[in-house]
């Protein structure tokens, strides 16, 4: 058993040498070509009455030198295959005219004429094929010594049409092969492009979430503070309550930081948190941490009782949060918000309202929304960069709702979103 795998390991790597030379394959080709047409000219196929005789026969100077051009033309029969394929064809039909009897110089033709079929298309292979046979049989039947009707020229030509049928039917399995390889190519090329599609939409849905935690929580530490600061002196009481706060919304901070990087752990780093993420049932809680940093907020909703989906759920949260932290950061000491949600048929509108006036910004205009115009209309801070309206619209749309913000008129500021309650197939959320 060891020595028939040894034996198929040889096989198989003199099979991947002749593949990675393909020239000393057509040299030993035509070597063994050129074997064949010598032995079969010393056959002479009527010389016995049981049948063909070997050695009653010699072939002549001229038919070893045709002999030798067919063999030594097959060396270059796959650069120049059409070539190859005239000048072996020629060497046989002027073997039929000149020998007598006939040696096998059209053996080369039959291998140049399956060399030119396995290596063109079928029209070609038809055309060639067709005009190869009737002339290799036609000058056998007119020009040979035999009769027109001897096996000898029925042989040319079955061996030439067996031929380009046979090339026809390599092309056309490794025209198949190539078809299979190049379709697993490109499916292997269209699932690393969606596997990178979606480590991108990932990586901007975390990106988002940190910036919503962020830039919510490090507000309200900033506002609380600047309180304790204050009335340190005066109101030390005040100024612990403010450090309460302080120390309440750091640690939420880092809860939610540490929730959410959670998702970039590997399977073998310990294990991640296993805290829901926020939705619109923590959202008493939320707005809790803006009434202690001093912000009125009222809440209107419609829809109690509805099971919003994980995705919607957190986008609609997200959208309030980074909202009111605008607010309070953007509108003024004195700015009150409203906060609504309403069930409107398959979709979800959430509402946030603010009657604050536009901060004056260094250069003497206004820039409420926190710099986080996104260059669309959102407001009069076009143009000042940052990233809380793009994130809020990045959200919306791949849900498929649609986000409006925009200064209300008489003053203040309004954020306005569409959320469905059905998240478009395969969208990131």
């Amino acid at each position: 058993m060891r020595g028939v795998t040894s034996l198929g390991n040889r096989v198989g790597r003199g099979r991947r040498w002749l593949r990675e030379h393909p020239l000393a394959f057509d040299g030993a080709l035509a070597l063994a070509v050129l074997v064949c047409m010598v032995v079969g000219s010393f056959v002479d196929p009527h010389g016995h009455r049981h049948g063909p005789s070997f050695g009653e026969r010699t072939p002549d100077a001229r038919s070893v030198l045709l002999m030798l051009t067919g063999a030594a033309a097959l060396v270059w029969r796959r650069r120049r295959p059409l070539r190859v394929l005239l000048l072996t064809g020629a060497a046989g039909v002027v073997e039929y005219a000149e020998g007598d009897p006939a040696a096998p110089v059209a053996m080369s033709a039959v291998i140049a004429l399956y060399t030119v079929a396995s290596r063109t298309d079928r029209p070609t292979t038809w055309r060639v094929g067709l005009l190869t046979m009737a002339v290799l049989t036609g000058a056998a039947m007119l020009l040979g010594a035999a009769p027109w009707y001897s096996q000898e020229n029925l042989g040319v030509f079955a061996w030439t049409g067996m031929a380009a049928a046979a090339g026809d039917a390599v092309r056309s399995r490794r025209a198949f092969v190539d078809a299979i390889r190049e379709r697993a190519e490109r499916a292997e090329r269209t699932r690393e492009e969606e596997a990178r599609r979606r480590v991108a939409e990932e990586r901007l849905r975390i990106a988002r979430d940190l910036h919503d935690v962020v830039a919510h929580h490090i507000a309200l530490v900033n506002v609380q503070a600047g309180v304790a600061a204050h009335v340190m002196d005066k109101r030390p009481d005040q100024a612990k309550e403010a450090l309460a706060h302080v120390r309440e919304a750091s640690r939420s901070a880092l809860d939610e930081l540490r929730a959410t990087v959670g998702l970039l752990r590997q399977s073998g780093d310990p294990e991640a948190p296993t805290e829901p993420a926020p939705g619109l049932a923590v959202l008493e809680d939320l707005l809790a941490t803006f009434r202690h940093a001093g912000l009125p907020v009222e809440l209107a909703r419609t829809d109690g009782g509805t099971t919003l989906p994980a995705a919607v759920d957190l986008a609609a949260y997200r959208i309030i949060q980074e909202a009111l932290t605008n607010v309070r950061k953007h509108a003024g000491p004195d700015a009150k918000a409203e906060v609504s949600v309403v069930r409107v048929g398959r979709t979800v509108e959430v509402t946030v309202l603010d009657d604050g006036a536009p901060a004056a910004a260094p250069d003497g205009g206004a820039h409420r929304g926190g710099g986080h115009g996104d260059g669309h209309g959102d407001g009069p801070d076009r143009g000042h960069g940052g990233h809380g309206l793009i994130g809020m619209r990045e959200r919306v749309t791949a849900l498929g709702g649609s986000l409006t913000a925009a200064p209300r008129y008489g003053g203040g500021f309004r954020v306005h979103a569409i959320l469905p309650l059905t998240a478009p197939t395969g969208e990131a959320t």
